[in-house]
């Protein structure tokens, strides 16, 4: 658990990841942005500032609410099926998404708005009250609010609770070691597979993200899909859906799932129209055929892409309709005609949560 470095300001916690520059800026190392900061200065994460030449995470401890979501929301298919999350996020990212479609949160910059107050401790003992299997860290990019989520994950495995990271991946390789040795699932969102598309619309760039990826599948036990937002126009083409899905095949293999969701106009580009669902089948589709197992789409209603199929002999496995599950015949994790085994962390039966969004305050709960 951290402490505060200043009692009178409990959300203020000193940080590991940085070093001083021979300028005398203090250069924040949790990200591949690497924010040099003068005294005061904050980074553009906005919750990563310098005070007393070291870095310190000023949001610990604050969220801007806590829901409990269906897992399948994250969106996670192949981890717990039908079973509640605990979910919640902070203020500020890393990142500086155009099109973001939680920019009321990840492009924060009031942090009065975050009114609920959590401890970690707090937080595990309402997932576990609650019926909560997991805690997700979500809305904006938990790598920013790195040790809150550690610490937090560390108190939910001594109650069984599982964890949880929806991320971009923004992240350096000695964090990201520390940040996903205690996340148990993450959906991580594979933007586009260009590195334009990365820098103009992002303000990020792509092989940072693929590292982390490959990393986290490779290297860890922490069970990974990952999410494309299909933007019409911008990293939809047959060219880039070709190349992204090989690389999955050919890089981490066919059993990571993949997310295809649908694009609404929001925040900086509200000029581009909805993805339309043809666009999210035909990329399901290409998937399928370059060897990827599981494909899914996503923010449409569409019972056959959001549905889990053997990839041996092709049975229905897992029936959705939106978050709900409407059919379950995987036996102890496999398929019941052709014993194939489905990658992915299922227990016998699986959970009766449905599609409830149920907003909670954590010290009234």
């Amino acid at each position: 658990m951290r402490q505060p470095i200043d009692p009178n300001r409990p959300d203020v916690v000193a940080t590991e990841y940085w070093h001083k520059l021979e300028d005398g800026r203090v250069q924040c190392d949790l990200c591949p942005r690497e924010c040099k900061l003068h005294e005061g200065q904050q980074g553009l994460c906005f919750v990563r500032a310098r005070e007393n030449d070291q870095i310190v995470l000023t949001s610990y401890g604050r969220s801007s609410g806590f829901v409990i979501d269906p897992i399948e929301k994250k969106p996670l298919n192949h981890f717990l099926p039908g079973t509640g999350v605990l979910s919640f996020g902070t203020a500020g990212c890393n990142l500086s998404c155009k099109y973001c479609q939680n920019w009321d949160m990840s492009k924060a910059r009031d942090m009065d708005r975050l009114m609920d107050q959590a401890s970690p401790e707090m937080l595990a003992e309402a997932a576990e009250r609650l019926g909560a299997r997991s805690l997700a860290y979500t809305y904006n990019d938990p790598v920013i609010f790195m040790e809150y989520a550690v610490d937090t994950a560390i108190e939910a495995r001594k109650r069984g609770i599982k964890s949880v990271a929806v991320t971009a991946g923004y992240i350096n390789p000695e964090p990201r070691e520390e940040f996903f040795r205690y996340m148990d699932a993450t959906n991580i969102d594979l933007k586009s597979f260009d590195e334009k598309f990365y820098y103009k619309l992002c303000g990020g760039h792509l092989q940072p993200v693929l590292e982390t990826i490959e990393y986290v599948v490779k290297e860890t036990d922490c069970w990974v899909e990952l999410t494309t937002l299909l933007i019409p126009g911008w990293n939809d083409s047959e060219e880039e859906l070709q190349r992204m899905t090989q690389w999955v095949v050919e890089k981490l293999g066919p059993d990571v799932p993949l997310h295809f969701t649908a694009f609404h106009p929001d925040f900086k580009m509200q000029d581009v129209p909805p993805t339309p669902q043809s666009t999210l089948t035909r990329a399901r589709q290409i998937a399928l055929e370059n060897g990827v197992h599981h494909a899914y789409t996503g923010n449409v209603h569409d019972e056959g892409g959001e549905s889990t199929y053997c990839p041996n002999c092709g049975k229905k496995l897992i029936g959705r309709d939106w978050f709900t599950i409407t059919e379950w015949n995987l036996e102890h994790g496999k398929c019941p005609d052709c014993g194939t085994e489905i990658a992915g962390v299922f227990e016998d039966q699986p959970g009766n949560w449905g599609a409830k969004r149920v907003p909670i305050r954590i010290a009234a709960a």
